[in-house]
């Protein structure tokens, strides 16, 4: 009886150890699977935050906007300076890249402008040009245009010196004054006058609307320092006269 007795006290403590048993490994595989939970919930997120090799950041990069071109500045145009044709120009329109032109003035005083065709601009200051461009664009289409005409390259007048002078010929104005020179230094650039030169018989053909004039010009006072001068325009033909004796 009593070795029946420790028979069942055995089976029941080996029930008792086998439910412990299984109670810790219940136990064991929660934790595993809350542990894998855990790792699927931050596994995208920890994808997210890599760089993915040959790639740039992980976050795309802020898209900035470039600021606008600045005006084209040209040269330095004497003040009032008068628009004429073969002078080299830029007109631009702020904020608006499309419109912005570029060239030289056709022989009829035209540039070609983006929207307004073929618009005239000799024998207009630069003001004056801005003036009128910004007036055509604001009149059909743009409000409020902000225009900028600059002066890129001043035409290249040539002048005639004919005569008793050193190197008789045709010459072109200087880059510094591309709207006229003194008298005495177009005489100097062609060499100057002879040993038989008349400076107080000097012609000076000039031509205008109205047709040629003839301008009649004694230099020999200037040269003697009595104050004066005369200025020579782009087109102008002079002529040094011969002394008489």
């Amino acid at each position: 009886m009593s070795s029946v007795s420790m028979i069942i006290r055995s089976a029941l403590g080996r029930r008792s150890g086998f439910k412990q048993d299984l109670d810790h490994l219940r136990a064991g595989i929660r934790g595993s699977w809350l542990a894998i939970g855990l790792a699927l919930l931050l596994f995208p997120g920890f994808l997210l935050g890599q760089t993915i090799p040959g790639t740039g950041a992980s976050q795309p990069a802020a898209i900035s906007k470039s600021p606008a071109a600045p005006l084209t500045t040209g040269v330095s145009a004497p003040a009032g300076y008068i628009l004429r044709p073969n002078d080299s120009v830029t007109v631009e329109v702020y904020g608006e890249e499309d419109l912005r032109a570029s060239g030289r003035l056709n022989p009829e005083g035209n540039l070609s402008v983006p929207l307004l065709g073929s618009t005239h601009l000799a024998g207009l200051t630069l003001t004056q040009a801005t003036s009128k461009l910004t007036e055509l664009y604001g009149r059909d289409y743009l409000v409020n245009p902000k225009v900028n005409v600059s002066l890129l390259s001043y035409a290249r007048g040539r002048f005639l010196v004919l005569g008793q002078v050193g190197r008789p010929g045709t010459y072109e104005m200087p880059d510094g004054s591309p709207g006229g020179i003194d008298l005495l230094e177009a005489i100097a650039m062609a060499g100057g006058y002879t040993r038989t030169a008349a400076p107080e018989r000097i012609t000076v053909r000039r031509h205008n609307e109205s047709g040629d004039q003839i301008l009649k010009v004694n230099a020999k006072r200037f040269t003697k320092g009595s104050g004066g001068s005369f200025l020579i325009q782009p087109g102008d033909a002079i002529t040094v006269g011969e002394s008489i004796f």
